[in-house]
């Protein structure tokens, strides 16, 4: 009768590795060994499992008939065991043969842990691996905390964070690196190999395959297991991600998409129409520079928790949006419409919406209607649109009554638009046509912190005398490139920061400043026309105590200006390329005082001067030389950025 020994000491590994460990050593999940002649083990999640095998047998006792070192030609194309299982059988056959002296042994306890002991030597690298791999994984799920969506996820492309195929590298996690090519055929349907895309602070994402279906559905997903991608390269170093087939209850998003917990992100990828979407999870859609024309009315019906919408830089036109598109969106809080073909406001846009982007469209004009229930809005951009002062209503805005930011750019305004809210903090109107700036027509909006004039047609002379009386909590004004001759009079009383650079400024008149309370901050007049006979000794009056940057390169100053001494919290001067010649006494350092300035960078470079000819305690004041700049000049050679 045929004696077994299970001479195996196995331990089930808890966790998801499903490991044995064997006398010591850790064997994968499926590993196949024989602990004695006639009998196989498997390691089945981590639970070891021995069974007999036919062998040949004698008349009293079951026996190991003495084998062929060289394993027949079938055994290597055999297709259910793998290579490395393979090995191990060997090994334990080959040692057994070698200790039959053509006569039929008894196998003994002793005989079997040596085999095992050898089949240990053989695996001292698979061993090492697996504890590297165990580091690895445990490490990774510390950082996967959210469960990820059961699904397949594509890449996007983004404007702001941009989001590429590279940006999302995914750690493979298998169970056994020797069977990645000899796979048995009864394991097919459970030999899987989980995925975990690496996410630090973000939702965990799954690259989506070519022309895949994403499955998806309501809540939270759970991460499941799929097959090991394949890896395809359509171009140099850029490889296609693909998954098999899933079960999707949506339509097939395109390759390249991008899918997270709560976002879609399909941007970039060729896109000519949007599939009908149903995810009560979902709350950022992200379709910009596409091809888009044409959305089906209940295309996004079913995504009822959705807060932000960017449908930017596609080809929709006013028929692409119908007036039902948005009815089901009751929690939009951003819609982005840039780069399209629109010619009016869509109607019907969600009541919930705190920001909406129309910038670089066709929109002809503005009526009372256009903005209707949106009284939530606090953004509203239309930038580089067709609009003048003859197609928009001075009713336009207002619907509009928490409006705090406005962009209007790059339209065809010759004067500032009437009718703006009176919560509105930013108003933006650079690169229009306007030329004057009508006394009244800013009253009403006496809440207003930033104005952008820039690029426009404005001079002083057309600047109404209170223009901006009404304006007491205006912070910066920028009045840069347009056609000033003289710093502006009867400037906004609490202005900060004063942008008057690029102008053809000739003169800055005395007392100019001197109603500003607590005063400017910083006075930017770069490229203009100043020479020093333009500047006073009570140009800066007004400044003396609060003006920390002032900007006067680029002029045609002949030598430093007076009244610089007066300015005491003075950081930042620049008077860079303009014609000086020459820095003298008490320009920069008062020698009356023993004080050091607080000038911490003086700007000199590219002027005429001869530092030879500086003398010595002209610039003493100032802390460290190392705040001077003076090199080169403008008639030297141009030398490498020096110190004084």
């Amino acid at each position: 009768m045929a004696v077994f020994v299970c001479v195996c000491c196995s331990v089930c590994l808890a966790g998801d590795s499903g490991q044995c460990s064997v006398n010591g050593m850790f064997l994968f999940d499926r590993a196949m060994w024989s602990p004695q002649p006639c009998s196989v083990c498997q390691c089945q999640r981590g639970t070891v499992s021995c069974h007999p095998v036919p062998c040949g047998v004698s008349n009293n006792q079951q026996t190991v008939k003495k084998k062929e070192k060289k394993p027949s030609p079938n055994a290597e194309k055999k297709e259910g065991i793998p290579k490395q299982k393979k090995s191990l059988q060997r090994t334990s056959e080959e040692g057994g043969a070698g200790r039959q002296k053509k006569e039929e042994r008894h196998v003994t306890p002793a005989k079997a842990v040596a085999v095992v002991k050898s089949m240990a030597t053989q695996n001292k690298k698979q061993e090492v691996a697996v504890k590297k791999q165990e580091v690895a994984v445990k490490t990774q799920e510390m950082a996967v905390k959210t469960k990820v969506r059961k699904t397949e996820v594509p890449v996007a492309k983004r404007r702001d964070p941009k989001i590429n195929k590279d940006s999302l590298p995914y750690l493979p996690y298998d169970d056994d690196d020797h069977d990645d090519h000899d796979q048995s055929e009864h394991d097919d349907n459970d030999d899987d190999d989980d995925y975990i895309i690496r996410a630090t602070r973000k939702p965990t994402m799954r690259l989506a395959p070519m022309g895949r279906p994403v499955t998806m559905a309501a809540g939270r997903l759970a991460t499941t297991t799929t097959k090991r991608p394949m890896a395809r390269g359509p171009g140099p170093g850029r490889a296609v991600v693909t998954f098999p087939r899933r079960h999707s209850i949506m339509e097939s998003l395109p390759a390249g998409c991008l899918l997270s917990e709560s976002l879609i992100a399909c941007g970039s990828t060729g896109m000519v129409h949007i599939p009908i979407l149903s995810d009560q999870g979902v709350k950022t859609l992200y379709l910009a520079d596409n091809k888009i024309s044409k959305i089906p009315p209940r295309a996004l019906a079913g995504l009822p928790n959705l807060e932000w919408l960017d449908l930017s830089k596609n080809k929709l036109d006013d028929s692409s949006i119908s007036p039902d598109l948005f009815q089901n969106l009751t929690k939009l809080r951003r819609l982005n419409l840039d780069g399209n073909n629109l010619t009016k406001v869509p109607s019907i846009l969600p009541p919930s919406l705190v920001e909406l982007k129309i910038n670089d469209n066709k929109i002809l004009g503005l009526t009372p209607s256009s903005f209707k229930g949106l009284s939530k809005l606090l953004t509203l951009e239309l930038e580089d649109n067709h609009f003048h002062d003859g197609n928009v209503s001075p009713l336009t805005f207002w619907p509009l009554k928490k409006l705090i930011y406005l962009r209007l750019e790059d339209n065809k305004f010759r004067a500032i638009p009437s009718g703006l809210p009176v919560t509105l903090q930013t108003l933006h109107l650079s690169d229009n046509r306007i030329e004057e700036v009508h006394e009244g027509i800013l009253n009403k909006t006496v809440n207003l912190r930033f104005l952008d004039l820039s690029h426009n047609r404005i001079r002083e002379d057309r600047i109404a005398p209170r223009a901006w009386i009404h304006l007491l909590k205006l912070e910066s004004l920028d009045l840069s490139h347009n056609k000033l001759v003289h710093v502006p009079s009867f400037l906004p009383v609490g202005l900060q920061q004063l942008h008057l650079h690029h102008n053809q400024i000739e003169r800055i008149p005395g007392y100019v400043f001197g109603h500003i309370k607590p005063g400017l901050d910083l006075l930017h007049l770069s490229h203009n026309r100043l020479v020093n006979d333009g500047i006073d000794d009570v140009s800066f009056l007004g400044l003396y105590n609060s003006l920390t940057e002032l900007l006067l390169d680029h002029n045609q100053l002949y030598s430093i200006p007076s009244g610089l001494l007066k300015l005491k919290n003075l950081h930042l001067l620049r008077l860079n390329h303009n014609v000086i010649r020459y820095v003298p006494l008490n320009s920069l350092c008062d020698m009356h005082l023993s004080d050091d300035s607080p000038l911490v960078s003086v700007h000199l470079e590219y002027n005429l001067i001869d530092r030879r000819l500086i003398p010595p305690t002209a610039l003493s004041c100032i802390k460290t030389y190392h705040s001077i700049i003076l090199r080169p000049q403008s008639h030297e050679e141009d030398y490498h950025h020096e110190d004084y």
